[in-house]
């Protein structure tokens, strides 16, 4: 009897940890993504506007903020659709950064096949800028969990791991979430609590590494 009962709640705990997990991932993937697209809307002071003439930016601009509205009026499939149009007449940087945020909203409005499609055209666009083509490498990562091979995905962000990286953290983010997901939790852990306990690492890369690791459960 004492077996049977403490099979069962091993299976009770098991059971609430799993729902524990979803609970937690359902938000974390919010997190996790509204974080990527702030660092995309940060790079684009740098490499936005360098190609155009005053007028044209002040266009573009108009259109680029109007195109933001739309998503908070109407929702996200429209805002996807403006900032399509948007990335044909615009170019360089710019083209690139409403490409970007085309996928995003894609992706909320539930086209996440569409959204990976273009995250991975920039990534592989050379006339994009180098910064971009690495947010879009990280945003496939996230959006990707679970829909991409994982091993193919594991070899796309290694690139972005090395101290040098900007995008270091992300990626070694990622990473973690595709060992949850092929079901090697050691490594996993492994991975979030070095994220957990890396003082260079952003504070909201440290919160989610922390929550996981409570999810997770002990080693």
């Amino acid at each position: 009897m004492s077996d049977q009962s403490d099979h069962l709640f091993r299976e009770v705990d098991e059971d609430l940890r799993q729902e524990r997990w979803e609970k937690l991932w359902r938000r974390y993937g919010r997190l996790a993504l509204s974080g990527a697209v702030a660092i995309v809307i940060a790079t684009a002071a740098f490499v936005g506007w360098r190609d155009y003439q005053h007028g044209q930016r002040q266009a573009l601009s108009e259109r680029f903020s109007s195109a933001l509205a739309l998503a908070a009026e109407e929702g996200p499939a429209p805002a996807a659709d403006a900032f399509a149009l948007l990335a044909q007449d615009a170019g360089g940087g710019y083209a690139a950064l409403a490409r970007l945020r085309q996928a995003v909203f894609l992706a909320e409005a539930g086209d996440a096949e569409g959204a990976l499609a273009i995250y991975d055209g920039i990534a592989a666009d050379g006339g994009a800028p180098g910064p971009l083509r690495d947010a879009a490498t990280v945003l496939y990562g996230y959006h990707g969990i679970g829909l991409v091979d994982g091993a193919a995905l594991a070899a796309r962000l290694e690139p972005l791991v090395t101290e040098d990286s900007a995008w270091r953290h992300s990626a070694r983010e990622i990473l973690a979430l595709l060992d949850v997901d092929a079901g090697d939790v050691a490594a996993a852990r492994a991975r979030f609590e070095a994220l957990a306990d890396d003082a260079t690492a952003p504070r909201g890369v440290r919160t989610r590494a922390t929550e996981m690791l409570a999810a997770l459960g002990p080693a």
